[in-house]
């Protein structure tokens, strides 16, 4: 039997040879095929959990302690699927059948699984997140779509439903790049993916496509780290590094390295593949610890055998620091009163009014422009958190990349320069779409319109106002973000920045931008606290793209030199 910490659609062969459990007959849109599925499911379920009892009802009987310990952990592993489904799969039929095998287990009496946490988000209540089964029509035909594709609907994507415009466009991209013909063989995009998501040590994506790598064929010995793999991903290790945490760094070099390294070579078209899947999941990682991704139910740390207990604080919530009392508070805005918070967003809308009636009013020079760039890009390495401190990544994440003492605090802390890069002289419009699109068919694209409906993104509202146009707003927090990464709009001014975003939210942007694996649910409350939810998850929308333009400006302009 396969290992992995999630199951996915992987097919989980039982230890008797016509015991075979398929999960993918599930995925299926025709009922008939989910109905014959479901039946194979629960006879295999059922005879496992027959044969377990028999054996410890028959004391007399001589027994395999070890035969037994695994027959228990391939029963509870599909047990631990089942539950998954009832919870997380669009077809009603398959979310009732999958919770009565696991009810008809029950009464056979062995313990059955229960999920972990308190929905799909730690820093979003429960009650706010769509629900799987109350969707409408448009969602319940992106559920299915999702729900075939991976043989799940994953917590990020019932965050993300808060947008569906953007979420539509999130998963056709995603999907193309994991599953659809590209230069890159399937299990070479998870491991990448795998790569990228270990760097900010986000365990959630890696358990994740650790069991994708396994379903496509993967090596199982190149999951025990990055030198059992081939020296070709291995090569990729000082790219993956650079682009995550200082893509400023990146040269044309690094690219010859890359694509001259004899019979570990890269193509042109595979490197521009790996840099599109090392970009995307860097900056999903950013989306994960931002708005509080719970683990999925059937991984670790998503569910339980054990019945529940007084206390429901769960573990993952002690090692992100968001088990303080003042942080269970039903207020979110802990000590601030309503009043205050109400009064913030008047002053933010009163700032955004006097800005527009200045831009009316005067420019400023080209000189006073650059110099305020200059300043906020300086400012920007300065901001940290009051509780910011080393986080040591885990060994079963951290083995997948090395030199993890690398990060961006120890570039910042050291009063290095970062370059700036004008987007007059290299954008994504004018020259990285038409590359990526040369070299990688479509994905240009793709990741063209969702970097427009992110950054487009408006429902004209802030917190309890409506009819607000809100451009001001997303082309600060866009912009901040690309300052951060030294790259200048010669027709912005920056001085906005500052009378738009406050401190907590600069951390907050920050962290999740630089070192995601540092966000608290503390940062997460501190920011806009009248804003909504949804609000705060368009926040993230605009820092994932942000993000994936900055690294993929870098690594496409160091392309182009290398091609020049």
């Amino acid at each position: 039997m396969r290992k992995g910490d999630c199951q996915g659609k992987t097919p989980i062969v039982m230890a008797e040879g016509e015991n075979e459990v398929r999960w993918d007959g599930l995925c299926s849109r025709d009922s008939a095929t989910r109905e014959t599925a479901l039946e194979n499911i629960r006879q295999v379920v059922l005879r496992k959990a027959e044969g377990l009892r028999s054996v410890k009802e028959t004391p007399s009987c001589p027994s395999d302690g070890l035969s037994n310990t695994a027959s228990l952990d391939e029963l509870n592993k599909l047990l631990v699927h089942l539950l998954m489904l009832s919870k997380r799969c669009p077809f009603k039929d398959v979310r009732e059948k999958s919770e009565f095998i696991l009810k008809s287990i029950q009464e056979l009496g062995i313990r059955i699984p229960r999920p972990l946490g308190h929905g799909p988000s730690r820093f979003i209540p429960e009650k706010e997140i769509l629900q799987v089964g109350s969707e409408d029509a448009r969602m319940h035909t992106l559920f299915e779509e999702s729900f075939a594709a991976l043989g799940r609907l994953d917590n990020i994507t019932l965050v993300m439903v808060f947008h569906p415009q953007y979420l539509e466009s999130f998963l056709k991209t995603q999907h193309y790049l994991l599953q659809m013909d590209g230069p890159l063989p399937l299990h070479y995009r998870h491991y990448i993916g795998i790569m990228a998501a270990a760097r900010h040590q986000c365990s959630y994506l890696v358990n994740l496509h650790v069991n994708d790598f396994l379903h496509v064929g993967g090596d199982p010995k190149w999951l025990n780290g990055l030198e059992n793999a081939p020296q070709k991903l291995q090569n990729l290790g000082e790219l993956n590094k650079v682009l995550a945490h200082r893509p400023w760094l990146i040269t044309k070099e690094h690219i010859e390295g890359l694509l001259k390294a004899e019979e570990h070579s890269w193509s042109l078209a595979e490197l521009v593949h790996a840099v599109v899947l090392l970009t995307h999941y860097h900056s999903l990682a950013s989306f994960a610890f931002g708005c509080g991704i719970s683990p999925e139910i059937h991984c670790d740390g998503g569910h339980t055998f054990r019945p529940p207990s007084v206390s429901n604080c769960c573990i993952c919530d002690i090692t992100n620091g968001n088990h303080s009392v003042e942080e269970t508070q039903v207020n979110s805005a802990g000590n601030v009163s309503v009043s205050d918070s109400f009064f913030e967003v008047e002053a933010l809308m009163e700032k955004m009014r006097q800005l527009q009636e200045c831009r009316d009013e005067e420019e400023a020079s080209q000189e006073e422009m650059t110099s305020r760039f200059e300043m906020e890009k300086r400012e920007s390495m300065f901001v940290f958190s009051s509780d910011d401190e080393e986080v040591t990544p885990a060994r079963d994440v951290s083995r997948h990349f090395e030199d993890t003492s690398y990060g961006y605090k120890d570039f910042s802390r050291h009063g290095m320069h970062v370059p700036t890069f004008r987007v007059q002289d290299y954008c994504w419009e004018d020259h990285g779409y038409s590359l990526v699109n040369r070299l990688y068919p479509d994905v240009g694209q793709l990741i063209d319109e969702k970097f427009h409906i992110a950054y487009n993104l408006t429902y004209n509202t802030m917190a309890m106002h409506k009819d607000v146009d809100t451009s001001m707003l997303r082309r600060a927090i866009w912009n901040y973000i690309h300052c951060m990464f030294g790259i200048r709009y010669d027709d912005y001014d920056y001085g906005e920045i500052n009378q738009l975003l406050d401190r907590s939210f600069k951390v907050y942007i920050k962290t999740v931008v630089c070192t995601p694996e540092k966000v608290t649910k503390r940062m997460y409350d501190s920011f806009w606290r009248q804003f909504k939810h949804s609000e705060k998850v368009h926040v993230n929308l605009l820092l994932v793209e942000a993000r994936v333009q900055a690294e993929l400006l870098y690594a496409l302009r160091a392309i182009t030199r290398y091609m020049t």
